[in-house]
């Protein structure tokens, strides 16, 4: 080759690969577009209906896994360096500063603790390990009496104390402070106000089973739709499909972890009250909520309470649907504020039993 001409090929050839990767970048993608993957031991599935670029996708798509690592970060009890595992080894009884995140989740815990007198209890860590659910590496099988009436005595709300104004909060026992049944859903609520801050209007952002829904999934105004999962120990199947818009969903069930020991079943769900798993006939709960961080808390206390937390529930104005295990099957019972949440002509269909 002429060497004046080697110049000029090197150029066209570098604009080549520019071009090429420019037209890749600006290409627009099907909708909706759906970006997932594994996280917090589970999986993340984010489907957007705005009109997306393979290279915005991939932006926001490295956005919401900084998210994620953040809030791992700040709240998981499986790494040693989360500011979560800090506070549960901090001195008792001295405050320690925190992030606004932690403080946030930490208040949501507390506040539905007291409203369902107990039936929530972020300081159940301790008593979850114990039944072999937890982040410590226990055999399965049930704990001994002595055992666990020591851990019982140790845990409870008031073990906690948050200051939400200075951004601080301590434990006054020596308890593990589990997050377990609310940082999913915050993590959730993360996701989508990163969603938001990015201009994205219509999306659904699942993680692990917690649901939050923006806009639509199409140009139609098509309500994006869920699945109510049937409580079935072998496979995923749902019961009920439910179009949603502009609401978050979280979903707590005891049908998947458990153990069997002698012949009984041990759920995975601790009541913190009495230091047993749960033992009455619902199978699942759902909350509907603005938040997926309260609804994530208030799943979890529901589920504890079971059929006796529907009472709460009309207190609290709460949106809540029980699937009730049967001689055959399950019935679906709800709330007034779920009834009401669906409407009438789906509330026939799904034929719930209000209460």
């Amino acid at each position: 080759m002429n060497p004046a001409l080697r110049p000029v090929v090197t150029f066209l050839l570098l604009l080549g690969l520019l071009l090429t990767g420019c037209s890749e970048n600006d290409r627009p993608l099907d909708s909706p577009a759906q970006l997932e993957g594994g996280i917090f031991g589970s999986f993340y599935q984010v489907t957007i209906a705005d009109n997306l670029t393979q290279g915005r996708a991939r932006e926001l798509e490295e956005g919401l896994l900084e998210v994620l690592e953040q809030v791992d970060a700040a709240m998981s009890i499986y790494r040693e360096d989360s500011e979560l595992i800090a506070f549960n080894q901090a001195p008792v009884g001295e405050w320690q500063p925190l992030s606004n995140e932690l403080i946030e989740v930490l208040a949501i815990s507390q506040s539905v603790a007291e409203a369902s007198g107990g039936a929530f209890d972020m300081t159940v860590g301790g008593l979850v390990n114990l039944w072999s659910f937890g982040s410590e590496a226990r055999p399965r099988e049930v704990p001994d009496d002595e055992t666990l009436q020591a851990r019982l005595d140790e845990i409870g709300p008031g073990s906690i104390e948050v200051d939400e104004n200075a951004l601080q909060a301590r434990r006054l026992r020596d308890v593990f402070v589990d997050l377990g049944g609310v940082a999913k859903g915050h993590a959730t609520d993360r996701v989508a106000a990163y969603l938001d801050s990015e201009g994205i209007e219509h999306y659904l952002v699942n993680l692990g089973g917690d649901l939050i829904v923006r806009g639509y999934r199409d140009r139609e105004g098509e309500p994006w739709r869920i699945g109510i999962e049937a409580p079935l120990d072998d496979r995923q199947e749902a019961t009920h499909i439910v179009p949603l818009h502009d609401i978050s969903v979280a979903t707590s069930g005891d049908y998947r972890n458990y153990f069997e020991e002698n012949g009984q079943r041990f759920s995975h769900t601790i009541d913190p009250r009495t230091g047993h798993p749960i033992e009455h006939r619902v199978a699942s709960v759902t909350v509907a909520h603005p938040s997926n961080a309260w609804a994530d808390a208030w799943a979890t206390a529901m589920m504890v309470l079971g059929e006796e937390g529907l009472a709460l529930a009309r207190e609290q104005d709460l949106k809540v649907l029980l699937l009730v295990r049967e001689d055959e099957g399950w019935s679906n019972v709800a709330s007034p504020g779920f009834a009401d949440f669906l409407g009438g002509e789906l509330s026939d269909d799904m034929g719930l039993e209000v209460r």
